[in-house]
C-alpha cells in the first residue's frame, strides 16, 4: 500500500515584542532552558563549614567563567564588546559580598539549607522586592541577578555550559529565555535570529541583540507550544511578528521585504554626510538620545550633531552605593571627549526614591504612585547632595568639551530657581578647589514633560537657556494614560489636540524668549511627525540613533511653508482621528 504524505503544517502567526529590527528566515532550533534541578535539604550543623566552602568554590568557579567570557568578548565588535564588558563587570561585582552572596551564606549558616537551594531561595526573595517596582532598569537588574544565580547553581552541580556552536547556518533559535552573555556570543553567520517566551525591550538580552544586529522578538506567549521538528520560521524584528511554517506566498513576500530593506539601508547610508535641510534650505539640527556609553559608535555612525539627551541613570544602576563625583566625572569625561567637540546634553538623575532606596540608606519612604511621587528633580532637591555631586561632575566634564545641563520633571519656576542656587554653590566650591571649569558655563535647560511646565513655559523661559520637550511623559500626564497598562494603552496618543496645544504654547514661549526648543520624545524620531514638528517651528530634534537618517530623509523632502499650513489646519481640529488623517494625507504627497 502506498504511503500517504503527511499534510503540510498550517501557517501560524505569533506576536511579541520586536526588540531588534530586521527580518530573519530559517529553520527552527528549539533550545532547552538548561535549568538545573536542585534538591532542597537540610544539612547538619557540623557540615555548615564544608557547605560554605563548597559554595565559596562555586563562586570562584563562576568568577573564572565570567573572566573567560570577558576575555572572549574582546574579539566581538567594539559596541557589543563594550556593552558585554559593562554587563560582566556588574555580574562580577555581584560575586563580591553582594546581598545575593551574603544572603546565600546566611541561609547555609543559619537555616542549615544546602547551597543550591539557598541560591534559589535568595533569588526568589530578592525577586519579590523587584516585582513591586514597574521599571525596566530594575527589571534588567533582576535579570542580572537571576543569571548570576543560574551560573552559581551550574557551578555547584558542575553542569556543562550551553552553547550554540553546533547549530546549522541560518538557524532561528527558539527558547524560553536566552542570557545576555549567550546573546552577545551568538555568531550572526550561524544564527539568523532568535525569539524567546520571556524578556522585554529594555532587557540586557534585547540590548545585546541590537548591538549584534540580530533580528529578535521577545516576550512571545505560548511560544514553545506546538512546535515540531523541521519547521521554518520568519522573524520580523521591527513588527514583533513570528510566522511559523509560512505559506509559499508568505515566504516569497518576506524575501522581497529583505531585498527592499537592503536597498533602503543603502539609500539612507548616502545621507550621512548631507545636511538636514528642507527644500528651501531651512536647517533642522538632529541629535541622538542615548542611555549607555556603548551607544557612542551608533551616534557617530549616523552623523548626529551631538547628543541631545544623555540619560545619566546608567551611573546609578547595578550597584548598592552612589557614585561619587570623581567616578561620575570620569565616565562623563570619556564620553564628552569621544564626541570630539559635538555637544552633549546631560540630563540629571531621572529616577525615583524607590530605585535608590538601598543607596540612600532607606531614609525615604517609597512613593504610593512612583510616576507622581518623589522622582527626578524632586528627589534631587529632596536629597541635594545627589544634585550637587552630579552638577560638579558635569561642570568638570564641560572643560573637556561642550556640555548642556538638562533638568527633568520641572513643574514650575520655584524648582528651577532652587536648581540655580545649588548650581551657583557648586561653581563657587569648584573654584575654591581650583578645579578647571568651562568658560562660559554650560547652558541650563528644562524638560517640558508636565502640563504644569508647559503652561508655565513663559516664566520658565526667562530663567533657563533652552527647552527640551519630552513628548512621551507630556502625553502620559496630559491624558492620564499609562501606556504600559494594556487596558488603556490604546488611548495613548501624542497628537491629541491637548498635547499639541501644549507643545505649541511651549514653542511660542521659547521663541518669544529667544531660547532654542528641542523635542526629544518618540515623535521626534518618527518621520510621520516630522512635518508636524517643523510646522510648529521646532528645528531641533533628538532621537534614537537608528531613527536619525530616516528623519533626515523626510526633512530633505519637506516644504516648510506647506508644513506650516498643515499645522494651521491641524490646530483647528478637536478630533484626534481627523488630525491623524490630515497628517497621513500630507505625508502621502511627499
Amino acid at each position: 500500500m502506498r504511503k500517504q504524505k503527511a499534510p503540510p503544517c498550517k501557517e501560524r502567526i505569533l506576536e511579541g515584542l520586536g526588540v531588534s529590527p530586521g527580518i530573519a528566515i530559517g529553520p527552527i532550533h528549539v533550545r532547552e532552558s538548561g535549568a538545573v534541578e536542585v534538591s532542597e535539604y537540610r544539612i547538619s550543623p557540623k557540615h555548615v563549614k564544608s557547605e560554605l566552602a563548597r559554595f565559596a568554590k562555586a563562586v570562584k568557579r563562576t568568577r573564572r567563567q565570567l573572566l573567560k567570557l570577558k576575555s572572549e568578548a574582546q574579539t566581538l565588535p567594539d559596541t557589543t564588546a563594550e556593552e558585554l564588558g559593562y554587563l560582566l563587570d556588574a555580574h562580577l561585582h555581584m560575586l563580591e559580598g553582594s546581598r545575593l552572596i551574603r544572603g546565600v551564606e546566611n541561609r547555609i549558616a543559619e537555616r542549615l539549607l544546602n547551597a543550591g537551594a539557598a541560591v534559589q531561595a535568595e533569588i526568589s526573595e530578592i525577586g519579590k522586592g523587584f516585582a513591586a517596582m514597574d521599571d525596566y532598569y530594575l527589571a534588567a537588574r533582576m535579570e542580572d541577578i537571576r543569571e548570576v544565580g543560574s551560573r552559581l547553581v551550574r557551578s555547584l552541580t558542575k553542569s556543562p555550559p550551553l552553547a550554540f556552536s553546533t547549530l546549522p547556518e541560518g538557524s532561528i533559535v527558539v527558547a524560553k529565555e536566552i542570557t545576555p552573555a549567550d546573546t552577545a556570543l551568538l555568531d550572526p553567520g550561524r544564527v539568523a535570529g532568535f525569539t524567546t517566551a520571556l524578556g522585554g525591550p529594555e532587557s540586557h538580552t534585547a540590548i545585546m541583540a541590537r548591538s549584534s544586529m540580530i533580528p529578535a522578538v521577545l516576550g512571545v506567549p505560548d511560544l514553545l507550544s506546538g512546535l515540531e521538528g523541521e519547521e521554518t520560521m520568519i522573524i520580523d524584528g521591527a513588527a514583533g511578528i513570528l510566522i511559523i511554517n509560512p505559506r509559499p506566498a508568505t515566504l516569497e513576500k518576506y524575501k522581497r521585504r529583505c531585498k527592499e530593506l537592503e536597498r533602503a539601508h543603502k539609500q539612507l547610508a548616502r545621507l550621512k554626510k548631507l545636511p538636514a535641510e528642507t527644500l528651501n534650505g531651512t536647517k533642522v539640527a538632529l541629535f541622538a538620545n542615548i542611555e549607555l556609553p556603548r551607544e557612542l559608535d551608533n551616534v557617530m555612525d549616523c552623523g548626529a550633531e551631538g547628543i541631545g539627551l544623555l540619560r545619566s541613570e546608567f551611573l546609578f544602576m547595578n550597584r548598592d552605593d552612589l557614585p561619587d563625583e570623581q567616578e561620575q566625572f570620569e565616565s562623563l569625561r570619556r564620553l564628552v571627549s569621544a564626541m570630539k567637540g559635538r555637544p552633549v546634553t546631560v540630563r540629571t538623575l531621572d529616577i525615583g526614591s524607590e530605585k535608590l532606596a538601598t543607596s540612600l540608606g532607606g531614609h525615604l519612604a517609597p512613593s504610593v504612585n512612583p510616576a507622581l511621587g518623589l522622582r527626578a528633580i524632586r528627589l534631587s532637591l529632596k536629597v541635594p547632595e545627589l544634585l550637587s555631586t552630579q552638577l560638579a561632575a558635569i561642570l568638570r566634564a564641560g572643560a573637556c568639551g561642550p556640555v548642556r545641563i538638562l533638568v527633568p520633571m520641572i513643574s514650575g519656576v520655584p524648582e528651577i530657581r532652587q536648581v540655580q542656587r545649588i548650581l551657583r554653590r557648586v561653581v563657587q566650591n569648584l573654584k575654591r578647589r581650583k578645579v578647571q571649569l568651562p568658560d562660559p558655563l554650560p547652558p541650563l535647560g528644562v524638560m517640558i514633560e508636565t502640563p504644569g511646565a508647559a503652561l508655565a513655559a513663559d516664566g520658565l523661559a526667562r530663567l533657563c537657556d533652552f527647552f527640551s520637550i519630552g513628548t512621551n511623559d507630556l502625553t502620559m500626564y496630559t491624558l492620564a494614560i499609562d501606556r504600559g497598562d494594556e487596558q488603556v494603552a490604546h488611548l495613548y496618543n501624542p497628537i491629541h489636540p491637548a498635547v499639541l496645544r501644549l507643545i505649541q504654547s511651549t514653542t511660542a514661549a521659547g521663541g518669544k524668549a529667544g531660547i532654542p526648543v528641542n523635542v526629544c520624545g518618540e515623535i521626534a524620531g518618527d518621520p510621520r511627525y516630522t512635518a508636524l514638528m517643523v510646522g510648529l517651528g521646532i528645528y531641533e530634534l533628538s532621537m534614537a540613533p537608528t531613527s536619525l537618517l530616516k528623519v533626515k530623509q523626510r526633512i530633505r523632502s519637506l516644504d516648510p511653508t506647506a508644513a506650516q499650513r498643515l499645522v494651521h489646519a491641524i490646530m483647528e481640529q478637536s478630533d484626534p482621528g481627523r488630525i491623524s488623517t490630515l497628517l497621513d494625507d500630507f505625508n502621502a504627497l511627499a
